[in-house]
Parts: C-alpha cells; structure tokens; sequence
C-alpha cells in the first residue's frame, strides 16, 4: 500500500507542473525500486531511508543525557577542528600540531584519507590527507598511530556505540557487556557511544581542553552558551568538551547526497546505471540485510574475513597494538568467541572520499570490496567458517550487477557539499586540520 500511495505522490507531482516546466518522468525503473524499497522496509517505502537535516535536531538520533543544541554544535564544530586542542604531547615540539579532524577529514568523507589515521607526530596533509606521514626523527612509541583505518563519522548519529568493535557506550548495544569495561570506565557514566568515544578519545589522542585552554583560546563563551544550566566550575572541562564535540558529530549527515534527493522525489537525481544498482543493492545483493535505514548500516557485527594491518609491510604497527587481539574484532571486546573476527557495519556514505576500505584498510576500490564479498574467498584464513556472514559468497551477482552496485555506492551515495561542516578557521587562529611545518605549507597557512 505504501508503495502505490508514493508512485501516486510522484504521479500528482508531475501533473501539477505547468508546461514550460520541466518534468522529470518516473520511469519503470523508479516503480522497481520503490517498489524493493517497500519490500525490504516492511511497507515504509523510501521515507524509512531519508536523513534529517542537519538542523532538524528533533529528528536525530541523540543520546538523551546530551540533547543537541546549536550552541553545543557551534562549539563542537570548532574543538573537533581545532589543533590547539593538542595540548598533551609526548613530544613538547608537536605540541597544537593535530586535532580531532587530522583523522577525520571531510575531504576524505570524515575519514583519514591514508590507511592509517596520525595523530601526534604526524607531518604533511597533501592535497586531501593522503600526504600525512610519520615524521621519522622522532621515538615510535611517542607516534599516534591507529592499528585499524579509522571510521567515518558521518551519520554515526545512527550508531549507539563506535570503533569497530563498538567498545565505546554504556547502553543499548553493550549492555550486558559490564565485565567488559575495565578498560573503559567511561563507559559506566551511562553514555552512548558518541559521547564516549568524545571523553575518551581526549586522554588516547593526547587531547587537553580545561579551564586554561578555554580562557587561552577563546572558548569561555561558547562554553559558557553551550552550557549554561552547569555551574561554572564545573563548566570548563573535556567532558562537556565531548558532549560538545558528540553533538556536533550528530549533525554530520550526509543527506545531500543523490541517493537522498531521489529518495525525496527528484526522479532525475540518479542515472539508469545507479537505479539498477540500487535495485541490485536491496535486491540480490543482500546488502540491505546489513545496510539498512536512513544510514545504510544496522547495530550488528559481521565478519567477511577481511585483513589486517599485520599483512602489509607498510603498516606501522607499535609494541602495544596487540594486533592479535585487534584482529578478534567484537570478541576481543566481549570474549565470547562467537564474536570473534566480527566487526561493526559502516556506513557506506562518501566512500568515494576515501580510499581504503575495511577495518584493516585492505582495499582500495569500492569495486574490489564488492566482488571481494561476491567470491567469498577471505583474506584472513584464520576467521572460523561458523563465524563468516552468511552473505558472503553467496549472492552470486552478475559482473553487470556488481558494476551497478559500484556506480550507486560511489555516486548516488556521495554528498558533495560536506565542507558545510567545516569551519572557516578556529579561535586560536592556528592552520587545521593539522598545524604542522609540511602541513601548513600543504594547506597554504603560510
């Protein structure tokens, strides 16, 4: 029924145009795929797949200890950007030389733009990330360096824990997994994921952000508008920083994307080629099994055998990464070996922004990923049969299928205009992303 009520919508919209406009005609391929909409969203139809917008705070997803407000936006907006919050340095030379977004670029889609994210004692930016390299005057124990690719963190609004093994939150997701957080005490101050990871990322990523870095920098103000019901000395501090920072990572969603307009009746948005993919997609792609709602991903945990960084000499890897451990995934998080080597779903937004895929980084085409899953043959011969995804290597798709399928997830589903959530420049007027010599040269700070 929720299907012949939008093919009926699309059919009054375009009889009601005048005849110098221009109207675009549904073809049978948007029936088709409204169509494999309703069927894989219990009758909600494309509405079940459409983002908010970014302001339409009553309608994202939110953790209800951090209501999101545009002042705690405005502010998080600028510390995850800002490389004064570098404050914690092994290395006093490197001291607001990187941020949050030396990682997270929207550039690369909210994603590293390199295999792996540099914090600390990183140098160069390139042309989008992928010029960041390890300086390599200094010790690699005092290197920030990230043993997996980092996710995105574009609709991760739509997730209630993060990292790749959801480790992060205190709810939903993980509870039931209180034996678990020895390591993360965060997560027993009750937050989801976002928020978590905000606190927490500070002490990893060799954060600082306290009284003294709010009144150095300029941030008593915004502090003070995004927090105005906690009492003053008690207002300037990393949490509220994280709650800030959590809010506005809320806001990141990619829902300009074309996928999103034809979604939202622009028959026209997507070509015939993306249509067919899109059908493929929800069809016999299985990918709406894993992929699904407005964010294309669900809460679960899946394994496909991908690699890790511990099969590439170019990997840096340091004496505490544990990668054995890593390599377990959701297991080495909740010791229940049925969750060994079994990693969170990601969004599949903006792909094209970056280059490597997968946990460990071990693709580099959206088109490798996808016949990767289609052959079922996984890169990682140490994954237990029982523990793969039942997908993998058995949706059988066609070359022509998995060409489609490739098309839809690179163009439909790119947003073009993420540098809406970019700052024009932070308070301590430092270069970001990153406020490194090369980085700055990079970036034309100088």
């Amino acid at each position: 029924m929720k299907k012949l009520t939008i093919i009926a919508v699309i059919t009054v919209l375009l009889l009601s145009c005048t005849k110098d406009d221009y109207v675009p005609i549904a073809s049978d391929l948007d029936t088709e795929l409204l169509s494999v909409l309703d069927d894989v969203s219990n009758g909600e139809g494309a509405a079940f797949f459409i983002l908010p917008e970014s302001d339409d705070f009553a309608n994202i997803p939110q953790d209800p200890l951090n209501p999101i407000t545009s002042e705690k936006v405005a502010l998080g907006k600028l510390l995850l950007h800002e490389t004064a919050t570098g404050g914690d340095p092994k290395i006093q030379e490197m001291k607001a030389t990187y941020s949050c977004a030396s990682c997270h670029l929207a550039t690369a889609g909210f994603g590293a733009g390199v295999r792996q994210g540099i914090g600390e004692c990183g140098v160069g930016f390139g042309a989008n990330g992928e010029g960041r390299v390890v300086n390599s005057t200094v010790p690699r124990d005092s290197v920030d360096v990230q043993p997996v690719n980092p996710p995105t963190l574009l609709n991760v609004a739509y997730q209630d824990v993060m990292l790749w093994n959801g480790q992060f939150g205190g709810t939903g997701t993980n509870a039931g997994t209180e034996a678990s957080w020895t390591d993360i005490q965060e997560n027993f101050l009750g937050f989801q994921g976002i928020e978590v990871q905000a606190i927490k990322g500070q002490e990893e990523h060799r954060l600082q952000i306290d009284t003294d870095f709010v009144n150095t920098f300029g941030y008593k103000t915004l502090f003070d508008a995004a927090f105005p019901d906690v009492a003053e000395n008690e207002r300037y501090t990393k949490n509220n920083a994280a709650l800030a920072i959590a809010a506005y990572e809320r806001t990141l969603l990619a829902n300009r994307s074309p996928w999103q307009e034809w979604l939202k009746g622009s028959v026209d948005a997507l070509s015939d080629t993306e249509k067919k993919g899109a059908i493929a997609f929800f069809g016999n792609g299985k990918c709406y099994e894993c992929h699904s709602g407005p964010a294309l991903n669900d809460k679960g945990f899946y394994s496909f055998g991908m690699g890790d960084f511990d099969n590439s000499a170019q990997a840096l890897l340091l004496s505490d990464d544990n990668i054995e451990n890593i390599k377990r995934g959701r297991g080495n998080f909740t010791n229940n070996p049925e969750d060994n080597y079994k990693f969170k779903t990601p969004t599949l937004y903006n792909m094209a922004d970056n280059v490597f895929y997968g946990h460990g980084g071990t693709f580099t085409s959206i088109k490798e990923v996808i016949s990767y899953k289609n052959d079922g043959v996984p890169q990682n011969t140490e994954v237990p049969s029982e523990n793969l995804a039942s997908q993998f290597g058995t949706i059988n798709l066609t070359e022509e299928e998995i060409d489609n399928m490739t098309s839809f997830i690179t163009n439909s589903l790119r947003d073009p205009e993420l540098s809406r959530y970019v700052p024009e420049s932070v308070n301590s007027g430092n270069c970001f992303p990153n406020n490194d010599d090369t980085s700055r040269a990079d970036l034309g700070c100088d």
